[in-house]
């Protein structure tokens, strides 16, 4: 009845989440034959069918007519189109032909026109960075007979072990409910913490190799200078706390407001880690260092801050998972939306 398509699915996190809380994921696609060879390695968790695939190759009727279902007959179309053009973490241009793909999405919600649609992105999308796009995807939503409900939402007040700002939108199709979807800023129980969810883990081998027993849990070999950096710190400290002769030349004195001022960190035992980027494999790359070993957090490590199952399996060199971990909807929060909109379709549409 709950029936869903995942449009832009990476590894799943959304798929998990949605089918947990009870919504029927019909099919899920994606452009990474990556995400969806990982996808399709998880069966216990994702049971749907999936495929690589272009939105722009979805549009025309190709994807109703693929799964052999009428405009108008799903209940959810859900997804988050890659916009990392707009990203806060983002240095730099804000042209990114990635931020295109907000439209896309558009056209297709158009076509297939579902009772309900999600869209997860970047904070950054209602900002500087994208409010020229966010502005037209909420006229021209608005302009084909939805109403939008939207917040920039931190996954740590929702039971994710992280600092993560993500926009989410939910919009309800006007004939379907008149009532306002109203999306809950925090669940107000206590965060769960960085111990709480990877301090049972045990250590990594040192000869680089995955532990018997975690899938994907592997020290990542730092340099010379990185190994002082890092020995250098205690949990919760970053390149503020080193001495000038470990410092980058970008983060010297007279340089020091350029770039994030959080990478070399280590991540703190009792409190959320930081938002778990794509590129959260580095210890260059912000505070992924572990709280108090000499290393970076491993790929499992950050999955399981992103609430991936721990037994998950990703497909894919070190980049190639980073990536779909980083770039993931936490498979928790995904569960209560999910939640939320049948709760809301139960007790307001019928």
């Amino acid at each position: 009845m709950y029936t869903c398509i995942d449009c832009f699915s990476g590894a799943g996190g959304l798929s998990i989440g949605l089918a947990k809380s009870g919504i029927d994921v019909i099919y899920g696609f994606d452009i990474d034959e990556k995400c969806i060879e990982t996808q399709r390695k998880n069966k216990r968790y994702i049971d749907h069918q999936v495929g690589v695939h272009d939105i722009k190759d979805m549009l025309n009727g190709n994807l109703l007519d693929m799964l052999k279902i009428r405009k108008g007959e799903l209940f959810l179309l859900a997804g988050g189109p890659p916009c990392q053009g707009f990203s806060v973490q983002r240095i730099g241009s804000d042209i990114d032909e990635r931020n295109d793909l907000v439209l896309y999405y558009l056209r297709l919600i158009e076509e297939v026109y579902p009772k309900f649609f999600v869209m997860e992105n970047v904070s950054g999308i209602t900002g500087k960075r994208g409010k020229s796009y966010f502005d037209k995807f909420l006229s021209d939503i608005k302009s084909i007979g939805y109403t939008v409900t939207y917040d920039c939402l931190d996954m740590q007040n929702f039971g994710v072990p992280q600092r993560r700002k993500r926009m989410i939108a939910v919009g309800v199709r006007n004939d379907i409910c008149k009532a306002p979807f109203i999306l809950p800023l925090s669940e107000g129980s206590r965060k769960v913490t960085v111990r709480d969810t990877i301090g049972s883990i045990p250590a990594p081998p040192e000869d680089y190799t995955d532990h018997p027993d975690y899938i994907h849990h592997r020290r990542d070999k730092l340099s010379a200078k990185n190994m002082q950096r890092i020995l250098m710190l205690r949990e919760g400290q970053g390149r503020d706390y080193l001495p000038d002769y470990l410092l980058a030349d970008c983060h010297k004195k007279e340089s020091a407001i350029i770039g994030h001022r959080n990478v070399y960190g280590r991540m703190k035992w009792d409190d959320v880690a930081p938002t778990i980027t794509a590129r959260f494999d580095s210890f260059t790359r912000g505070q992924f260092g572990h709280p108090d070993q000499p290393r970076s957090i491993s790929l499992r490590e950050g999955a399981l801050l992103q609430k991936f199952p721990i037994d998950f399996v990703f497909s894919g060199n070190k980049v190639d998972i980073a990536r779909q971990i980083g770039n993931a909807v936490p498979p928790l929060f995904s569960s209560k939306l999910g939640k939320w909109i049948i709760e809301y379709y139960e007790s307001e549409c019928k």
